[in-house]
């Protein structure tokens, strides 16, 4: 058979171990590349790594490769393959697409026009065209862009390969399949099976980890349980070549259950997981392979007459407020466990918390990078022998080693400690989790340090040239030292960003692409906030005042909130009793998290407006049919943008007369207009506004944890006269 190209997708972290399985299949030219491997072969090669690969999660096949700039210029290539090579007017397809530092920046619209160009050309040819279908088609596309460079793709494996086909609808595993069995490799478990070892979790949930071991022991292709790939509707699917592959893979897997097979348990607290792990074992034939029971992990014993295994645990990573703290006493018994009950065994035990993973209490021998989902977890690999000797809570275990500060780092950590004497009270007694600890107090240490919950937000103001460079670092390089001693946290809880003066949207630009969000409190209302992202965490903490003085007023209203961000000041207005919202900004990202936060609260994004525009555009389209239509508005625009998706530019000293009189004319009469902005020297054209009645609340507004700093915001209450 012919000779392809092929690229075989991957969670991070996995390329390497995903490259050396593509070897040992025996494909060609292997080369990892971030998120996924490149490799050579032909068909076979292809269908064999989609039935047995445990790590992959998708196999594409790449058609062509063009430069895209635009949408109308991805039609026209789309439009020069032949598509009646790969389906028919009778069969269903759909369109996947990414893409990143595109010009073609929405994925919806990019999958759209592919499709459009496939179907038009089945239009003009046959006069039928081929269905989508989301759920299963008989093909597969996938575009991906990267800076313009589109590739079109066909997905061979059609859904994930993570999805092996023995779990039931519904029941949700915190571990994908690939991960787990990811896990278990690191660990040595494929080794360790050999030799009639055992494997034991004690936290399995509905057995994703047991079950995993359980293929890899029985020597089971992890695809053999599927009834769907992406090519079984392709055209030039080879189906004689697949049937011989089933069959080898049959037959391995018959000759794998009569091998001596070492005792597979998992042990859970909650006997729904169990009964769902027990039903997961079944519809994967190793219901006699696997034993699972309801037990807790302090009353985890290893199986009985083993001498050699892998302990095997995914306990879990405490990302929801609340449940943090009861963690290291958990995570320290596991340690215990270990230390008694398994010597001489082996232990893999994967946590997003670098401190909850000391608390173990063990030396890890070992420690691997993976992601599950977006989270970055450390894969903690233990040696249980004698020298390696459990340290309990009390001894120590889980505390960082303290370093010795500095003469200045210190004169930085008593400050701290004085300004924590006089926030943290007060936060509690507010209802907060999330409030600034400390300001550029010392003029030495220019930075802003913000607390969310057990995370620090860490900006450091950026050095006039006058400041030696070397200097500046040696106080950054202070302060990170100072911080996690005084507020007892781990380094890996501070997030450091770098503030200067932006320009339009810079602030909100991405700075990383970590994608997690943590909920904080803010008295009644509760938020998501991205500590790793962006500039800005999606909170803007100095508003606090004004968003609590839109609850009071909320009541029975209908509101605006423009500018929108993500939506904080709605969440308060729907919280103080509004009767309509209307949430207004330019980007999709924070209109999803915007919608994320209101439910989040209790209450249905759906029942409320959210509409993604250019603000000052959506004024002036809606200035006669939406004039009067809200009794209570928020407007908090930029202080200068020059945004793609805005026509000119727009400054709020030069502009802000007629933007507050656009917005004024569509409050209801008696309506109220709160109007806030960041530049420090703005000045509120009174003349020229002569016909509204403005109230200065920006003393009001400024809360006490950013009193140092009463110049942060500027805020008027407007009214009509």
């Amino acid at each position: 058979m012919q000779k392809q190209q092929f690229f075989a997708t991957a969670a991070l972290g996995l390329e390497p171990l995903l490259a050396a399985e593509l070897i040992e299949i025996g494909a060609q030219e292997v080369k990892e590349e971030r998120a996924g491997v490149r490799f050579s072969g032909d068909l076979e090669s292809a269908y064999r790594l989609c039935l047995w690969s445990r790590l992959a999660s998708r196999v594409l096949l790449p058609l062509v490769t063009f430069e895209a700039q635009d949408t109308d210029v991805l039609y026209r290539e789309v439009q020069k393959l032949d598509w009646r090579e790969h389906l028919s007017t009778d069969n269903t397809f759909a369109v996947d697409c990414t893409t990143v530092k595109s010009q073609i920046t929405h994925s919806r619209y990019g999958a759209l026009r592919v499709k459009d160009a496939i179907v038009d050309q089945f239009r003009a040819r046959d006069g039928e065209r081929p269905s989508v279908s989301v759920e299963q088609p008989d093909l597969r596309i996938n575009l991906h862009l990267f800076k313009d460079q589109a590739t079109l793709s066909l997905d061979l494996s059609g859904d994930s390969l993570h999805k092996r086909g023995y779990r039931i609808d519904g029941v949700h595993a915190p571990l994908k399949e690939n991960l787990a069995a990811a896990i278990l490799i690191r660990g040595g478990w494929p080794e360790i099976a050999a030799t009639g070892g055992a494997l034991a979790d004690p936290m399995c949930g509905s057995g994703t980890l047991p079950l995993e071991a359980a293929l890899i022991a029985t020597d089971t292709a992890p695809g053999l349980l599927r009834d769907y790939f992406g090519f079984l509707g392709w055209k030039q699917h080879q189906s004689a070549i697949w049937q011989r592959l089933l069959d080898e893979a049959e037959q391995q897997r018959q000759d794998g259950l009569q091998n001596r097979l070492g005792t597979i348990v998992g042990y859970d607290a909650d006997g729904r997981a169990i009964k769902a792990a027990w039903q997961h074992a079944d519809k994967a034939g190793l219901g006699k392979i696997i034993h699972f029971e309801k037990r807790t992990l302090r009353e985890f014993v290893a199986p009985a007459g083993v001498q050699t295994g892998l302990f095997v645990a995914n306990p879990p990573y405490g990302e929801r407020l609340g449940v943090e703290s009861e963690l290291p006493a958990l995570y320290n018994l596991l340690g215990e466990k270990l230390a008694n009950q398994c010597r001489g065994w082996k232990a893999a035990v994967i946590t997003s918390n670098p401190q909850l993973g000391r608390s173990i209490g063990l030396r890890a021998g070992k420690i691997n990078t993976l992601y599950n989902g977006a989270l970055k977890c450390q894969l903690l690999q233990f040696e249980l022998d004698e020298g390696n000797r459990w340290q309990s809570l009390a001894e120590g275990a889980g505390k960082a080693v303290k370093k010795e500060l500095s003469a200045g780092a210190e004169m930085f950590a008593n400050r701290l400690r004085k300004n924590l004497k006089k926030y943290r009270k007060w936060a509690k007694k507010e209802g907060l989790n999330c409030y600034r600890l400390y300001d550029a107090d010392l003029p030495e240490y220019a930075v802003a340090v913000d607390i969310y919950a057990d995370e620090v937000h860490l900006q450091e103001y950026r050095a006039p040239k006058s400041i030696d460079a070397k200097k500046a670092a040696e106080r950054l390089q202070e302060v990170q030292d100072a911080l996690p001693q005084v507020l007892d946290i781990v380094p890996d809880k501070i997030h450091l960003k770098v503030r200067q003066q932006q320009k339009g949207s810079r602030q909100y630009e991405k700075q990383a692409k970590r994608g997690i969000l943590k909920e904080v409190r803010e008295g009644n209302c509760t938020f998501l906030v991205n500590l790793s992202d962006y500039l800005d965490t999606g909170l803007f903490l100095d508003h606090r005042p004004t968003r609590q003085l839109i609850q009071k007023m909320a009541s029975g209203t209908r509101f605006l909130n423009l500018f929108a961000y993500t939506g904080a000041a709605t969440v308060h207005a729907l919280v103080g009793g509004a009767m309509e919202t209307t949430t207004v900004d330019m980007s999709r990202t924070y209109l999803e998290w915007a919608q994320k936060n209101i439910e989040l609260n209790g209450f249905d994004a759906d029942e409320e407006e959210l509409i993604q525009a250019d603000c000052l555009a959506w004024i002036d389209a809606e200035q006669q049919q939406r004039a009067g239509a809200f009794d209570l508005i928020f407007l908090d625009p930029p202080t200068f943008s020059n945004s793609k998706s805005m026509d000119g530019t727009f400054d709020i000293q030069r502009d802000h007369v007629d933007l507050l009189r656009k917005t004024v004319s569509l409050l209801a009469e008696g309506g109220t207009l709160i109007f806030s902005n960041n530049l420090r020297n703005f000045k509120m054209d009174l003349d020229e506004l002569a016909e509204l009645q403005i109230e200065n609340l920006g003393n009001r507004t400024i809360p006490l944890d950013f009193e140092r700093n009463p110049r942060i915001h500027n805020c008027w209450l407007i009214r009509r006269s």
